[in-house]
């Protein structure tokens, strides 16, 4: 794998000497990278026996890690088609000697205006889920939003999208894409992912977002049929999330966002068979006291199970940190991630993950 990426990045630099001067122009070169040192203060020793922990690890572990290192190409050829490819880093995505990972993010072209006020785009492609909430947010060096942190969409997919406004002014815009449902991975059967977004722009600076998504899952079997072979149930997936925020740049930004996760028959309950549905809402604010130099935080409630019977497994995250930027492509964050867990039926508690982190981020072009 790392051979193939080595010659791709190769034939890339090879083709950038060989084009012309006009050629050249048409190809960009930027990414991003981001990181911390970190300590991880406060851990209880039970967090690793509970599913849905954001800010795991273990206590006392410390040192610097990089969360993304990315090397983007982008190129126009011609006015109607554009297209990107993106290598990744991460210490997520190990070598099998457990040295850090390179894999492809991004491998995507789009059809500029394939009709008019819409773009096609087919490829390895994020999907429509976070584009507005995650510009809003602004802090993406420091987490991810909600849906992609609890896993419920990839932050890409494999498939075809189409994008575009629906009114001449923009004021409502769509997405909508087939995908996969696979993610960055090699599809390998026959379910699909159907995704539909709409953002609504009322006024300068404010903006909503619905979206909603269905990915089709194997049936399962019943557990209470005695036929032979037993009936089957589905077992599909289906997201909706609401998204809204104000964004002044370098002055401030505020936004909510709220989505609901429910699993065809995901839930087993003596005899009942039940939808199993998870809740998340997430809640952000920036204030910009310089130019340079802003705060931001955020805070998290995750359900992965709302059913009155299951007890003991939502969680709140927070984060609180300052940024610096002493250049325009460089920002320097001090930051603390909190996250704290509900207490379990039989009544054992868990003491608050606690993470303070100088987070450093900054871009290339």
């Amino acid at each position: 794998m790392k051979k193939i990426i080595f010659a791709l990045v190769f034939v890339l630099f090879l083709s950038n000497q060989l084009l012309s001067q006009e050629e050249i122009n048409k190809g960009r070169i930027s990414g991003q990278v981001f990181g911390d040192l970190f300590y991880n203060a406060l851990r209880d020793t039970g967090i690793a026996s509970l599913s849905n922990a954001v800010n795991g690890g273990a206590k006392d572990l410390n040192g610097v890690r990089f969360r993304r290192i990315s090397f983007n190409y982008d190129y126009d050829i011609s006015e109607k088609f554009t297209t990107r490819f993106r290598l990744e880093a991460d210490q997520v995505a190990n070598t099998s000697d457990g040295k850090i990972g390179v894999f492809v993010k991004d491998a995507y072209l789009t059809w500029k205006n394939i009709f008019s006020g819409s773009d096609l785009t087919v490829g390895i492609q994020p999907p429509p889920a976070f584009e507005v909430s995650e510009s809003v947010w602004g802090g993406r060096f420091l987490e991810k939003t909600i849906l992609d942190l609890r896993g419920f969409v990839s932050s890409r997919d494999i498939g075809i999208s189409l994008k575009g406004k629906i009114d001449k002014d923009g004021l409502f815009r769509y997405r909508v894409m087939f995908g996969d449902g696979s993610g960055n991975k090699p599809e390998m059967d026959k379910y699909k992912r159907y995704y539909a977004h709409i953002q609504i722009t009322p006024v300068k600076n404010f903006t909503m977002t619905l979206y909603a998504d269905l990915k089709s899952r194997p049936d399962i079997n019943d557990p209470n049929s005695i036929t032979n072979p037993k009936a089957t149930l589905s077992n599909n997936s289906l997201t909706y999330a609401f998204f809204a925020g104000y964004k002044e740049k370098n002055k401030f930004s505020i936004g909510v966002e709220s989505f609901l996760n429910r699993t065809q028959n995901g839930m087993f309950s003596g005899t009942e068979i039940k939808d199993k549905n998870a809740l998340g809402i997430s809640a952000f604010a920036s204030y910009y006291f310089l130019d340079n130099f802003y705060a931001l935080g955020r805070y998290d409630y995750f359900d992965p199970n709302m059913n009155s019977d299951v007890k003991g497994d939502s969680r709140n995250f927070f984060i609180f940190s300052l940024c610096y930027k002493p250049n325009e492509k460089v920002t320097i964050s001090p930051n603390v991630f909190i996250e704290t867990y509900e207490s379990l039926p039989d009544g054992r508690k868990f003491d608050a993950s606690v993470t303070p982190q100088l987070t450093f981020y900054y871009t290339f072009l």
